[in-house]
């Protein structure tokens, strides 16, 4: 189990059971639990992502949608609360559809992110382990995300990388 106050960093990839195994780690302290949401729902797939990943949950969570200014939805949290903040990389593609100045952004995101006043959690995809994407927005996208999660693994108090289900403790 966690520490009561840390930030645990889930990370894995597409259906890598990141999301259940943070809810399940979230759920182990007292509700309530906060869900911070990086999703917008773009589409009729995503939008029944989302519906699923609600209804998973079920009670004792309140959720806030995020999908921009995350670091802000985190400072707004009470000391003492356990949240699970998904995902990254979702986030990381609204700011770069948004043309928001990703450095400046991820700097923000993870001086908040390392200073956890409760037992907090962030999942995120590992989108590095496959093919070098074939266009230059994807390799951006990609080498992105790998720079943010290199920073939040590093301020992190547990790192888990999810494989098939399972999680590999890495720190």
């Amino acid at each position: 189990m966690p520490d009561r106050r840390g930030l645990t960093f889930i990370i894995g990839g597409a259906r890598s059971g990141k999301s259940a195994h943070a809810e399940t780690l979230v759920t182990a302290s007292p509700s309530p639990w906060a869900y911070i949401a990086a999703a917008e729902a773009y589409d009729d797939e995503m939008r029944e992502r989302i519906a699923l990943h609600r209804a998973r949950r079920g009670e004792g969570w309140a959720t806030v949608d995020a999908p921009l200014d995350l670091a802000a939805a985190i400072e707004a949290l009470p000391d003492h609360e356990p949240v699970l903040i998904d995902c990254l990389t979702l986030w990381l593609t609204n700011h770069m559809l948004a043309e928001r100045d990703l450095d400046a952004e991820c700097r923000r995101l993870v001086d908040v992110l390392s200073r956890p006043r409760g037992p907090w959690f962030v999942v995120s995809n590992e989108v590095g382990l496959g093919i070098v994407p074939d266009n230059a927005l994807a390799r951006r996208f990609r080498d992105a995300a790998g720079r943010l999660n290199q920073q939040v693994a590093a301020v992190a108090d547990t790192v888990l990388l999810m494989v098939a289900g399972l999680p590999l403790k890495v720190k």
